[in-house]
């Protein structure tokens, strides 16, 4: 059974989290009975926020009574105090219980320190001091500002994208957490559902012993297969690594993670899933993907009004438009008939 340590929270875990966004697309009874499952196995860390909807209230329905028994991580979106405070209270009521462990800024567009102006930090602070949150800890997709965050020595843990698509300054950026004491948790661990064969996955992040995984669930069979990991971990292998290099030369560089940071388009646009159209379709089943529906949103690309909004907003700095185009080529040729 692997374990992980975040830095100097001292939270030792399993080496397998369950993130819990993706169950906000499911029923309370059925979410509810995957959390116990998962907690029956052994999975003590559960990561979730504010944004994803009902995620917070269905963790509060599963583990009020073990709560002292499991980790929670939660996030604020907010961009001042006023609005930390209320998010703080909204999750502690969701969740039914009186502290978080690790409480983490959302993804902010710069790093919350004293006296920037944004009361952020400070009531952060003050929430750890009263008990009420027991860890500070920030996400990001900007290596910039997850790059200050470790350099400010101000957080205890870093929740960043990392898998076997990550380039050297990813892995720069866990080892820099490594000697800071400061804990890294993984997201995006499947690069939002471009990654297939999470043995792979699995097996590429035990090598780095600092971090922690969260695994996005939905569905039962998901659950089963990590749970499966914990007694018997997939390692590095010949085979795995080779799949994995196989992925790499064909998904590394400019392509769109899914984070949809880049949303709401003005035009009606899916664009996480549209602007990676074509890497789906040739790592997923296709049916979804092309019916009726997923042509609809496909065809919404036409509609784009080449505002740049998705371009400036763009985390990872991604020429959005022009990938949203590219796509909608390849997607076409499809329907087609192309070969692809």
């Amino acid at each position: 059974m692997a374990k992980v340590t975040l830095g100097k929270t001292g939270i030792t875990v399993e080496k397998n989290a369950f993130g819990a966004l993706p169950i906000q697309r499911i029923s309370t009874e059925e979410a509810v009975r995957l959390l116990r499952k998962a907690y029956d196995n052994g999975v003590t860390f559960y990561d979730t926020a504010r944004w994803y909807t009902d995620s917070e209230e269905k963790l509060g329905l599963a583990f009020e009574s073990v709560r002292d028994k499991i980790y929670i991580a939660t996030k604020t979106g907010s961009t001042d105090a006023e609005g930390f405070w209320r998010d703080l209270n909204t999750s502690l009521n969701n969740l039914r219980t009186d502290y978080i462990d690790i409480y983490q800024f959302h993804n902010p567009a710069f790093c919350p320190k004293p006296g920037d102006g944004s009361g952020l930090y400070e009531a952060a602070l003050e929430a750890k001091q009263k008990g009420m949150i027991r860890h500070i800890g920030i996400t990001n997709h900007r290596l910039s500002v997850a790059h200050e965050a470790v350099e400010s020595g101000l957080y205890e843990t870093l929740q960043f994208p990392f898998c076997y698509l990550a380039t050297d300054k990813d892995v720069e950026l866990v080892e820099k957490c490594r000697k800071s004491d400061m804990g890294f948790i993984a997201m995006k661990a499947l690069s939002g559902g471009l990654i297939t064969n999470s043995a792979a996955a699995y097996a590429f992040l035990a090598q780095y012993d600092n971090v922690l995984p969260i695994w996005g669930v939905q569905r039962e069979s998901e659950l089963d297969e990590f749970l499966s990991y914990i007694a018997d971990p997939p390692v590095m292998s010949d085979e795995l690594a080779a799949l994995i290099e196989r992925d790499r030369k064909e998904l590394q560089g400019d392509f769109c993670r899914g984070c949809g940071y880049c949303m709401p388009c003005p035009a009606g646009i899916e664009i996480n899933n549209c602007a990676r159209m074509s890497l789906l379709l040739r790592r997923s089943p296709s049916k979804t993907h092309l019916s009726p529906e997923g042509q609809e949103k496909m065809k919404k690309i036409e509609n784009c009004l080449n505002c740049g909004k998705c371009r400036e907003k763009c985390p990872y700095g991604l020429d959005t438009p022009a990938l949203l185009r590219k796509n909608y080529k390849d997607y076409c040729e499809i329907l087609a008939g192309k070969p692809y």
